[in-house]
């Protein structure tokens, strides 16, 4: 069985109507356009307002990247937990793993912001990335094969992502190898 939740979800920002719509702008520029598409002048094209109207809402940029971080880390936690909450002693770091690279090959560009980027860790809900990360810690029972089965997962996705694997690799057994290395104890 995996371990029993260390904290409850910590509470989501409280967000206006027109901040999660510009959030949700925002979020689909990233996801459809890239990161360096996502500038305060386009999301303002996005929405159909001039860009200095945003600043009503956010301070700039950076604000948008950590609001979009906190929706990944939301996002990708509330998945781990809820794959943690239902898998076996047997099949956690499979089904862990699974989900992890789902989000990642779902969400790239959101994935890429939070996990390939510095983390604006001060401006975050505060819990939220200890949360978020908690599932691999609940999947291994040590925080030190938590931070290695996260790093070996992180390094994975990236080079799925990128393409970096010679071409034809069976990654679903280069993932089901990563899983046995984290359960053959």
């Amino acid at each position: 069985m995996p371990l029993p939740r260390i904290a409850p979800r910590p509470p989501a920002p409280n967000r206006s109507p027109r901040l999660t719509e510009i959030l949700g702008a925002a979020l689909r520029l990233l996801e459809d356009e890239g990161a360096e598409a996502l500038t305060m002048r386009r999301l303002g094209e996005v929405l159909g307002i001039r860009a200095p109207s945003l600043y009503k809402h956010l301070p700039g940029k950076g604000a948008v990247e950590n609001a979009l971080a906190e929706t990944a880390l939301w996002e990708i936690g509330d998945a781990l937990h809820r794959v943690v909450d239902a898998a076996g002693p047997d099949d956690v770091v499979i089904r862990l793993l699974a989900e992890y690279r789902r989000f990642a090959r779902e969400r790239p560009n959101l994935y890429r912001l939070v996990a390939a980027n510095p983390l604006g860790r001060a401006a975050l809900t505060p819990g939220l990335e200890d949360w978020s990360g908690e599932p691999f810690y609940r999947a291994t029972a040590d925080p030190y094969l938590a931070q290695a089965l996260w790093a070996a997962a992180h390094g994975t996705v990236l080079l799925e992502l990128d393409e970096r694997f010679v071409p034809g690799s069976d990654l679903a057994r280069t993932w089901a190898a990563l899983a046995w290395v984290f359960t053959a104890r």
